[in-house]
């Protein structure tokens, strides 16, 4: 089965880009394209897609409370990619703090827009590149540090966070804390479970606003 995309920008031209890159993979299927992040719901529930690619900046919805909207609204929520012109964009960080996968520069290179797909849908690493981090830092709370400090994380646990924090898939992690996949599987269950999280995203954003991970 391919991996099917939908594709939500306000700009012709953007999404055209986007769908002659994808569906030149033999694995990729862009299912359908929206102009507005409020037809994202609806078409979420009609196609099924695996992966959204959705701008943050749209004039009736933007891509945050899209992401919010969808997260609510389907029981099994695809994945989201945010598509942005500026990497610090706040919008952005917005974004993935209301539940986004990943993110994806509108200047991308087609093979980095194709693995950024592949790379959400997996779900197993991350696209939280170094401003990103730097922004989840600045966000840093009292609420934030309290909450990491009563998931009592053990130090295989915090050593996986960091990890993840990085960016590393579960394969990697593995390969750096010479265990088995299925080992590091079990850790990220386990912190995901400890600090209530979605998805890896959501561990890495704590994970930052804490301080547990700094920035570099």
């Amino acid at each position: 089965m391919p991996l099917t995309v939908l594709l939500v920008d306000d700009e012709p031209l953007v999404r055209a880009g986007l769908r002659a890159v994808l569906e030149a993979q033999p694995d990729i299927e862009v299912v359908g394209e929206a102009a507005d992040g409020a037809a994202v719901v609806p078409l979420v529930r009609e196609l099924c897609p695996d992966v959204v690619a959705m701008d943050v900046r749209m004039p009736l919805l933007d891509g945050i409370e899209a992401t919010r909207a969808v997260l609510r609204a389907v029981p099994r929520p695809p994945k989201i990619l945010v598509i942005t012109t500026f990497e610090n964009d706040e919008y952005v960080y917005g974004a993935l703090r209301a539940g986004a996968d990943g993110f994806l520069l509108k200047r991308a290179r087609p093979a980095e827009i194709v693995h950024a797909v592949r790379l959400v849908a997996a779900g197993e690493s991350l696209l939280f590149p170094a401003a990103v981090r730097k922004l989840a830092a600045e966000y840093g709370n009292a609420s934030a540090r309290a909450a990491m400090v009563r998931a009592a994380l053990t130090e295989r646990e915090g050593a996986v966070l960091r990890l993840m924090a990085r960016g590393l898939s579960n394969a990697e992690i593995a390969a750096d804390l010479v265990v088995g996949t299925e080992t590091v599987k079990s850790h990220v269950s386990a912190v995901l479970a400890k600090l209530g999280a979605r998805d890896r995203t959501q561990a890495v954003i704590a994970a930052y606003e804490s301080g547990f991970v700094a920035p570099t």
